[in-house]
């Protein structure tokens, strides 16, 4: 069974869930690439407001790289999880030269996706992060990690789907939470769609540029 047709459907149905936040000019939705955007532009298109890219990158332990000491995101945040460099004793050397390597990563695809479209400011803004679903949540931590030290005045995350035990861990550390399914067993996010395909650069970029051209997107 299921859920969604498209990210464009997730999309719609959880901008009819934040209808409350229309047209309010301190709210910016920010979606984590590639997935996240075509969500957070039905969402930003339905509530007219501004949508932007929030990259988010990990940092992995040397030599076990799918294992994460942290991660760096948009506008030069770092957030590390201290008990693992603690207890692998691993110098900050070498977390700075693992940050400039995902640093340049970042700066590449701001580049690529934004072309040149300004970072909208965060700072005191009611902020909708979006994906197009979670897993984990690993990601999305270090993404709401990351926007808190950018200053938002509130945090909501909008996501189609979740296990049930992340959405209830992820309830604990948010403002709010929108998220429309937990189904059980979870499989896998592209399970639960009827059409998920990879979303493309050139699609990102295209969604990215058309949101930052509406009449009531102004400068901010």
């Amino acid at each position: 069974m299921t859920l969604f047709r498209n990210r464009t459907d997730a999309g719609q149905q959880l901008a009819h869930k934040l209808s409350r936040y229309a047209q309010k000019p301190n709210v910016i939705v920010l979606a984590l690439p590639r997935g996240g955007v075509p969500v957070g532009f039905e969402i930003a298109q339905a509530l007219q407001v501004p949508l932007d890219i929030f990259l988010v990158r990990k940092l992995g332990v040397p030599g076990q790289e799918e294992l994460a000491m942290g991660a760096i995101a948009s506008g030069d945040i770092e957030v590390l999880n201290q008990d693992i460099v603690q207890s692998l004793h691993i110098p900050r050397h070498i977390i700075e030269a693992i940050k400039a390597k995902e640093a340049a990563v970042i700066q590449q695809r701001n580049t690529l996706y934004r072309k040149n479209y300004p970072p909208l400011p965060i700072k005191n803004k009611t902020v909708i992060l979006v994906d197009d679903g979670v897993a984990t949540g690993a990601t999305l931590r270090a993404a709401i990690a990351a926007i808190r030290q950018l200053g938002c005045s509130r945090l909501i995350v909008a996501i189609p789907l979740a296990p049930e035990s992340t959405y209830h861990e992820l309830k604990q550390e948010l403002d709010e939470i929108e998220c429309l399914a937990t189904p059980e067993p979870f499989f896998a996010i592209g399970n639960w769609y009827h059409h998920f395909p990879q979303t493309s650069d050139e699609e990102v970029c295209a969604l990215i540029a058309a949101n930052r051209s509406q009449p009531f997107i102004n400068p901010v």
